[in-house]
């Protein structure tokens, strides 16, 4: 029995990263399959444009493919761009040879508008590999051009979808529903005389390259690990959306989508937490000191994910019912969790607007000592007065904070501080908040400015 299931890629190689075998083995990794590849064509390319291609001898791309399957076997493969009728021929003998399950992506345009796929070869790759193939993923263009005939809307890609199963002999269709007009982007699913509709957010952006491999590449991971088509297919959706939302806005013209945005978020989910937790024992070790500094609202101490993948509040870690005084020291009210903490998260948010790399921030208690022991400390400090907060600020739940924050930054010449207070308002309590490049650093900064507070060599925690 395998420990990880196989997957292979015969497509062309996209010397800038976001497509083809680049984009596939990424979403292969990130969804626990093994990825092989068979290299078709070379290109030279980037966000906006394709300067060359060099196809690979069709004799080699055998050879890869047969390289794969004698030693690793393959549990489920795809294609993405085969260039010429030679190297669909070629491809096309060995699934026959070999019989893995197959998705067959219909690359036929680059995103930037080159041609991937030879005139000549449309008629090949219908008549050799389409009936080969356990799933097709053409998008309404491909679509169009594969079965000749005009998608306006949902019921045309059905018809479209079932002509193209049931007349070229694929197993299933699904046809990508990016290039439609609707408000959502509806992908159609055929499948052994059925229909499925996968709806998902349209999500406004230019950074689409890479997005139709990422999906075919999906689905094939999925039918590696045992999946049945309707279920991959539903995996994959949700997979090119996630990878879509968090694309990287890199090049100067369509921008690679991300297909490790989910395994990336999950990792710094987990490091985020953890750096909170370390925060907390910090300020719980030096409990008797720190306690001088909690504020009559109580303390929160906040962490972000990086700022390409905080989106909210809810992407900011901090401590449910906050950090507390407790006889005469603190205590943490509960384990850190990610939307617990409103007003410094948005803090947090909005200073990461200047400086992402901080990321986490404090709210201790606001005194004029406080503010001397900064100074002398040499941490930045800049201040807001929410006297001053517009009353169409003030009428919004939660602007209060980022317009400080953004009023301070702008007070201190555009540089980020370390400290920014205000002197309170009407029912609201002075306060200062402390920022750095992550929890425990600030934690380090609270445990320090409590030491002064206290006097020197007055802590006596233990």
């Amino acid at each position: 029995m395998k420990v990880i299931p196989v997957a292979l890629t015969i497509a062309g190689s996209d010397s800038g990263g976001g497509a083809g075998i680049q984009a596939d083995l990424k979403t292969f990794a990130a969804l626990g399959v093994h990825g092989t590849c068979a290299i078709t064509a070379i290109t030279a390319q980037n966000t906006y444009s394709v300067t060359g291609v060099q196809e690979i001898d069709t004799a080699l791309i055998e050879k890869q493919i047969e390289a794969v399957a004698e030693d690793l076997g393959v549990d489920a493969a795809k294609t993405g761009m085969l260039s010429s009728s030679g190297i669909i021929t070629a491809v096309a003998r060995s699934v026959r040879r070999y019989g893995f399950p197959l998705v067959v992506d219909p690359v036929m345009v680059a995103k930037s508008g080159a041609p991937l796929l030879q005139e000549e070869a449309v008629s090949t790759l219908v008549s050799e590999l389409l009936p080969l193939a356990k799933v097709v993923t053409p998008n309404i263009p491909e679509a169009e051009r594969l079965s000749g005939r005009r998608i306006e809307g949902v019921e045309d890609m059905k018809v479209v979808a079932r002509l193209l199963a049931e007349e070229y002999g694929a197993e299933a269709v699904v046809i990508k529903g990016g290039h439609s007009a609707s408000a959502t982007a509806i992908d159609v699913l055929y499948y052994r005389g059925s229909f499925w509709e996968f709806s998902a957010e349209r999500i406004e952006t230019k950074n689409t390259h890479g997005t139709g491999c990422t999906f075919s590449a999906a689905i094939t991971a999925e039918l590696a690990k045992g999946k049945d088509i309707v279920e991959a297919v539903k995996k994959a959706k949700d997979f090119v959306t996630m990878a879509i939302k968090y694309s990287l806005p890199l090049g100067r013209g369509h921008g690679p989508v991300n297909p490790i945005a989910a395994l990336a978020i999950d990792a710094e989910r987990y490091r985020v937490l953890h750096n909170v937790s370390s925060a907390l024992r910090i300020l719980e070790e030096h409990g008797k000191s720190v306690a001088k500094l909690v504020p009559e609202c109580q303390m929160n101490i906040a962490m972000s994910l990086p700022k390409h993948y905080a989106r909210g509040v809810e992407d900011v870690a901090g401590v449910p019912g906050r950090i507390v005084k407790l006889n005469d020291s603190i205590k943490a009210s509960s384990a850190p969790a990610f939307g617990a903490s409103r007003h410094v998260a948005r803090a947090v948010l909005k200073i990461m607007e200047y400086d992402p790399e901080v990321r986490a921030a404090a709210n201790i208690r606001f005194s004029e000592e406080v503010l001397r022991i900064l100074q002398e400390l040499s941490y930045s400090v800049s201040y807001y007065d929410r006297r001053e907060e517009p009353p169409e600020v003030k009428r919004v739940e939660g602007a209060t904070i980022p317009w400080g924050v953004e009023t301070a930054v702008r007070r201190a010449g555009g540089r980020v501080p370390r400290a920014i207070y205000h002197t309170g308002d009407w029912g609201k309590e002075p306060m200062i908040l402390l920022f750095g490049k992550d929890a425990v650093e600030v934690a380090n900064m609270v445990v320090e400015v409590a030491k002064r507070l206290g006097g020197e060599g007055s802590e006596a925690d233990s």
